[in-house]
């Protein structure tokens, strides 16, 4: 498959819907998620994983590609829209287009305008008569499309990861990575420095990147991955201050390095509703290879003082699941410790997802906050994979179906009892069988 055929495809991709947990974004790889709300909506601006195209020699194999940016929107942080790809690496005139290191992105509105803030290895002997990273800007007034590129980066922006902070008084401020982690003010324009860069340290040593910086409750916060010791991979850390700038006083993890040494952890912080997210990616897509990674979403909380409560990743992630939809039990809340598992549906094809597998008495899956409306469900499907056995299906801890599997296919049951609001779901074995489920769907 060609680079341009490549591109072309993703660039087609029809605006849809995508129904998910813990990994948000089916179907693509997504990265550095900067999530930012704009019109009382949350839009996620991730960069994009793709494989190397086999016809690029030039491209590390083992390493990230990537070629343009999507751009997607939620009100609920369940269901997500695909706007389709905001810019390619042919649109933009200063860089090299043949490097495919369109890295972490960041979006900021400013009086009207939206501005997308993109790194990206400049061309040879052009702009700076260097060959590097810089970061350039496209503009828009819609934050889901029409972004302009400008005709050069920044100037002044040697690194990756922008980030920006638009403060209480107007005043913008971007921070980035690159020969340590720097920030400074920008004109009211968006597209230029104000000041000169402001070396920002007082961490820890190890290596650093991917700076994201957020005001609370008058303090100002600096997120960033952090690589301890050689050989390990990121955690995400912070530190406070009281001015957008720094000095900053380093204050401890939020969350540790993940278990399967997914490289990297690029991140964003951010309250939607009164309540305070993270974002993050994995390699649940890509358990071979975490160079293709995925999005993920998990509340974050604050203590008193204004510190950072660890978190604790998750597969089901955030938002309440509509019961009428096909609810993917593999994105758990609890699992049983003896007698349940979690595969893939196909390991040829990660995208497929995974499927849950009962196989002994009383195991569980336990899946939660599934909201079962105001009117009468009268049945319940189940996705059976394999196996044969029975189930239970349990709303808080009453029984309300219960499911004879004789063979694979989709099997559907009467539910007697059923309650209306939110409640939690969980799916019990009665037997010794083992069944495998994909999804369960309630009419």
């Amino acid at each position: 498959m060609t680079a341009k055929y490549l591109l072309l495809t993703f660039t087609m991709l029809s605006i849809g819907i995508v129904k998910a947990q813990n990994p948000i974004i089916k179907g693509q790889f997504t990265a550095d998620p900067t999530a930012r709300v704009f019109n009382g909506k949350m839009y996620l601006y991730p960069s994009h994983d793709i494989p190397a195209p086999a016809d690029k020699p030039n491209l590390r194999k083992d390493w990230f590609c990537m070629a343009d940016y999507h751009v997607f929107s939620s009100e609920n942080l369940t269901n997500w829209t695909d706007h389709g790809v905001i810019l390619t690496q042919e649109k933009v005139p200063w860089l090299n287009a043949e490097a495919y290191a369109m890295w972490a992105p960041d979006c900021a509105y400013k009086d009207g305008m939206y501005y997308f803030y993109y790194p990206a290895i400049v061309k040879p002997d052009s702009i700076t008569k260097r060959f590097g990273m810089m970061v350039g800007v496209a503009v828009s007034d819609r934050p889901d499309g029409g972004f302009v590129p400008m005709t050069e980066p920044i100037k002044g922006i040697y690194g990756i990861d922008p980030c920006t902070l638009i403060d209480d008084d107007g005043q913008a401020y971007i921070y980035w990575s690159g020969r340590g982690m720097q920030g400074a003010r920008l004109k009211p324009n968006m597209l230029q420095l104000d000041s000169e860069p402001v070396a920002l340290g007082n961490f820890p040593d190890g290596m650093k990147e991917g700076p994201f910086v957020f005001k609370r409750n008058g303090k100002y916060y600096f997120t960033f991955p952090w690589v301890p010791k050689e050989g390990e991979t990121e955690n995400l850390s912070y530190a406070m201050g009281d001015s957008p700038l720094g000095p900053f006083e380093y204050k401890g993890l939020i969350m540790d390095q993940s278990p399967t040494k997914c490289w990297t952890n690029h991140h964003s912080i951010v309250e939607y509703k009164g309540e305070w997210y993270l974002f993050y990616h994995h390699n649940d897509y890509s358990p071979q290879f975490d160079k293709n990674r995925s999005v993920r979403i998990d509340k974050i909380c604050f203590n008193e003082d204004g510190t950072i409560q660890k978190v604790t990743p998750t597969l089901r992630g955030v938002g309440i699941t509509n019961a009428t939809d096909e609810i993917q039990l593999d994105r758990y809340s609890e699992l049983s410790k003896m007698g349940a598992a979690i595969n893939y549906v196909d390991t040829t094809d990660y995208f497929a997802g995974w499927k849950t597998v009962l196989n002994a008495r009383n195991a569980y899956v336990q899946y939660n906050d599934v909201d079962f409306g105001t009117t009468g469900l009268t049945s319940v499907s189940a996705q059976v994979l394999n196996g044969k056995g029975k189930l239970l299906v349990k709303v808080d801890d009453k029984i309300i179906a219960r499911i004879a599997v004789k063979e694979a296919g989709l099997i559907t049951v009467p539910v007697k009892d059923i309650p209306q609001g939110v409640h939690n779901l969980s799916v019990v074995s009665a037997d010794k069988g083992k069944v495998e489920v994909d999804w369960i769907q309630f009419k």
